[in-house]
């Protein structure tokens, strides 16, 4: 590997990583924000769904933009505007403020994220793609696990304020090694930018979680179930014109799989259900049962782990014996494993009560990452297969933006009952998908690009 290559993985390893962090490790500096900021739990909602609304509906678009002007232009662009974004949330003086600027985080993640991996497969000849894709995804398997640890850390020595500023010097060093190393480059067809389409989403989603966040406290009034009816309404909307216009960012085609859509399907149960169970098990840890945010970060890392140690051997084992069974056992292990939890009350051991929970969820969890991955890729055509990734990562976070969203439904001292409730049916309902919809043999589908 040259020292240009070195710097590109370094360069989308870190980049990634940064993205990943800043929707996992704030979950443990909420309960400090509200003590700091004085914010509601419909504010902390924000926090979360504010950086997955702009992120979630502007994903594909970045994905286009990157093709079209130029992939490392965008990634460095992205990187720029994230960086300095997370300088701006860590300085923030009230709770208002913090929330617009996540919203404008998710914007520029949205430009950093898609690029990464289309970085790579460009920046590398065939023969080493493999190896430095296996790469990518190693190192950022352990960003994932150090990713609470830090966090936790982090917030408890110094402020949750340094959730976001730990960003820069990351930005910092991404935006040196990726200066140097990676080298420019553009989709060979001519693409379109699907602005329409981007603005539908963005405001369709808008709607829908205004209306579901603010409803609750305001006794749902005229506004917020305007807004709410009106998001739903402008999803039907982005539905058809998907299906019209020349080059749709989430081509409906795609869906004429059932692969595909069968995977989708489950994806969005399943990980509604991760994004929620652990926006609402990080604040009760804390709140409720005394954890500090390092302990919080700590009793979830089992969860981590299982998913590094079993992942690789559970997608050999899937392609061999097919998805169906592994996308049916997991989630459904994975929502009992949510539902364990559901007695937990301040007094309750982290050993007896925590983990076992914890580690089911893990078990389930491994069991249905690397099946699922697997059944979207090869459920098109290998021309496809960048669209098709995009769409169903838009899906996962569009999935944890409803989701959380929802979980104050009920109000704030009911939303850890309703969350584990909520989240543990999602997870089982996402075995019994799989189990009817899933094919035992992945066909892929040949669909207009």
């Amino acid at each position: 590997m040259t020292r240009k290559q070195l710097f590109v993985l370094l360069a989308t390893i870190i980049g990634s990583g940064m993205v990943f962090l800043d929707g996992s490790i704030v979950n443990l500096a909420l309960p400090h924000m509200a003590t700091d900021l004085h914010a509601s739990f419909s504010s902390l909602q924000w926090v979360v769904d504010g950086y997955l609304l702009s992120l979630s509906a502007l994903i594909l678009l970045g994905g286009s933009l990157g093709d079209i002007l130029g992939r490392k232009k965008v990634y460095l662009t992205g990187l720029v505007g994230f960086t300095i974004v997370s300088l701006l949330c860590g300085l923030s003086p009230t709770i208002g403020v913090l929330i617009g600027l996540r919203v404008l985080q998710g914007v520029f993640g949205a430009l950093l994220t898609p690029s990464g991996l289309a970085i790579i497969n460009t920046n590398f000849p065939p023969e080493m793609r493999g190896q430095a894709i296996g790469r990518w995804t190693a190192w950022s398997a352990v960003t994932t696990a150090l990713g609470p640890l830090v966090g936790g850390y982090v917030v408890d020595a110094v402020s949750w304020r340094w959730v976001f500023f730990i960003n820069i010097p990351l930005g910092i060093l991404v935006f040196v090694f990726g200066s140097l190393g990676i080298t420019e480059s553009k989709a060979d067809h001519k693409r379109h930018v699907d602005v329409v389409g981007a603005a539908l989403a963005m405001l369709s989603l808008t709607g829908i979680i205004y209306g579901l966040i603010e409803g609750p406290g305001s006794h749902w009034s005229g506004v917020t179930l305007g807004a709410l009816f009106g998001g739903l309404i402008l999803l039907v909307v982005f539905l058809v014109v998907e299906a019209k216009i020349k080059d749709p960012m989430m081509p409906p085609g795609l869906f004429k799989s059932r692969g595909f859509t069968a995977a989708n399907a489950t994806t969005f149960a399943m990980y509604g259900a991760l994004a929620g169970f652990f926006f609402a098990l990080a604040i009760y840890l804390q709140t409720t049962m005394g954890y500090s945010a390092v302990q919080t970060g700590l009793a979830t890392l089992p969860f981590v782990l299982l998913l590094l140690l079993l992942s690789g051997r559970v997608g050999a084992m899937s392609a061999k014996r097919g998805p169906r069974v592994f996308m049916t056992v997991g989630p459904i292990l994975a929502g009992l494993g949510i539902a364990s939890l559901i007695p937990l009350h301040e007094g309750s051991g982290y050993l007896l009560h925590v983990l076992p929970g914890v580690l089911l969820f893990g078990v389930g969890l491994s069991l249905t990452v690397a099946p699922l991955t697997t059944t979207v890729m090869t459920s098109v055509t290998e021309s496809e297969s960048g669209i098709a990734s995009g769409t169903n990562n838009m899906v996962s976070r569009v999935a944890g933006l409803i989701v959380i969203a929802l979980l104050g439904i009920f109000g704030a001292s009911h939303a850890y009952l309703f969350t584990t409730i909520l989240c543990a049916s999602l997870a089982i309902i996402a075995g019994i998908i799989s189990w009817i919809l899933v094919p035992k043999k992945i066909r892929a589908v040949k669909t207009r690009p």
